[in-house]
């Protein structure tokens, strides 16, 4: 990770961070995503578990170079843990582009991706990082696949489960 503060690096990291995979408790295993949780002062990986999605977005963040708080000035609900957060952050920061999550705008590789109703039939429940779009459908890298506690690459279909994208400006700094 060389910390390029792009996008197209924050794809490229979020990709192969995806493929690792990380995981949470399956098949008898201890789970492997404690670089994440320790991002996060209080968490630990019991809590984590199953709860991840948001935290490996932000590790894959933080591993293209983007330095921000884990909980940023503007975000009163909880760290970038919590998908609502993320959310909070875009929309708070000027800097950040916010965009809901219809046909109007095309997402690009290293966008982040929110999604509505995919993980616990919530609001903003599950997130990803956009590695590429194509005809209705967008491949993304995610941490905690709901069915299989892992990270790895889904494809989604551009519908009304998708929230909004976030799109974090090459060279951000956090003030």
């Amino acid at each position: 990770m060389n910390g390029a503060k792009t996008r197209a690096e924050l794809a490229r990291v979020a990709k192969e961070l995806a493929e690792r995979p990380f995981h949470g408790y399956v098949d008898g295993k201890e789970p492997n995503f404690q670089p994440l949780v320790d991002l996060f002062p209080g968490w630990n990986i019991d809590e984590a578990d199953r709860l991840w999605c948001a935290a490996f977005v932000y590790y894959c963040c933080i591993g293209a170079g983007f330095d921000f708080p884990c909980r940023p000035e503007c975000v009163v609900t909880c760290s970038l843990a919590g998908c609502i957060a993320w959310e909070e952050f875009a929309i708070n920061d000027s800097r950040i582009e916010y965009h809901r999550g219809d046909r109007s705008f095309v997402p690009e590789a290293g966008d982040i991706v929110l999604y509505d109703h995919v993980f616990c039939d919530a609001e903003h429940d599950h997130i990803g990082v956009v590695l590429e779009v194509g005809d209705g459908v967008l491949k993304a890298a995610e941490g905690n696949i709901f069915d299989r506690n892992t990270s790895g690459i889904v494809t989604r279909p551009l519908d009304e489960h998708i929230r909004a994208y976030i799109r974090i400006p090459d060279g951000y700094t956090y003030e």
